[in-house]
């Protein structure tokens, strides 16, 4: 069934390469961020992978997590971290991200981390091996309960992974970077988790649409946009009845 559903929405390349380990380069729509983020499977992470994106696309390193399991393992969105202890800060109340111009939905960011057994934690090995480890951690089959004891006793935060949790509801309710390239593991078949970078052009502004389009094609990789994934993405879930 994956093979003629990803044939069928002309995928098949992208989640071949995603199952094989490779960055896909996904940009999202002319009327929203117009910006493409350099994304791979989080369980495929590695150092190079990461120096690729700090060289190749220079935005921010971040991590997905799907919103159930964010839930399940009590990992909040940071806004809400921040409005639940505005009494004691103010501050963080009054900068409550209520006016973000793309987005009608709170941010994705969620809490930061470093694995215990890192140095700096920023370094490429350091954020590659905190990345593989949390996604390996979180989607144990194990009971919620032993999976947060693990987290705790593993992962230290604040860090320098930058986590972000999808919506309920994965791109119905918000159609950014995280809920796409979240939902293109889920279609890929892998642990659905994406570690994303956005591509900086050179003028500070993003990469465009056109310049991305010349690299991918240079470098091989694949470029898929917003609209198709959640075109294929509404086929999905027909097909397989998943509620994510």
């Amino acid at each position: 069934m994956k093979e003629d559903f990803a044939s069928k929405n002309s995928l098949n390349g992208v989640l071949e390469d995603i199952r094989a380990g490779k960055v896909v380069l996904v940009y999202d729509f002319d009327n929203r961020e117009k910006e493409t983020d350099m994304t791979v499977a989080s369980e495929f992470v590695t150092a190079d992978v990461l120096r690729l994106m700090r060289k190749d696309a220079g935005g921010l390193i971040c991590t997905t997590t799907p919103s159930r399991t964010a839930k399940e393992l009590g990992l909040p969105f940071l806004s809400d971290v921040f409005w639940n202890n505005r009494n004691s800060y103010p501050l963080l109340g009054l900068m409550t991200p209520n006016d973000i111009p793309y987005d009608n939905t709170k941010s994705s960011f969620g809490i930061t981390i470093n694995h215990r057994k890192t140095y700096t934690g920023i370094t490429d090995g350091d954020r590659a091996f905190t990345i593989k480890e949390y996604v390996e951690t979180i989607f144990k089959t194990t009971p919620a309960t032993d999976r947060i004891k693990e987290l705790g006793e593993n992962f230290r935060a604040p860090g320098h992974v930058h986590l972000l949790n999808t919506t309920s509801k994965l791109l119905k309710t918000r159609q950014g970077h995280t809920e796409l390239c979240t939902a293109l593991m889920y279609m890929a078949g892998v642990r659905p988790s994406a570690t994303i970078c956005e591509m900086m052009g050179d003028g500070g502004m993003a990469c465009s649409k056109e310049k991305v389009i010349e690299y991918s094609k240079k470098n091989n990789l694949h470029f898929i946009t917003g609209e198709q994934i959640i075109s294929a993405w509404d086929d999905f879930l027909k097909e397989t009845g998943m509620d994510v």
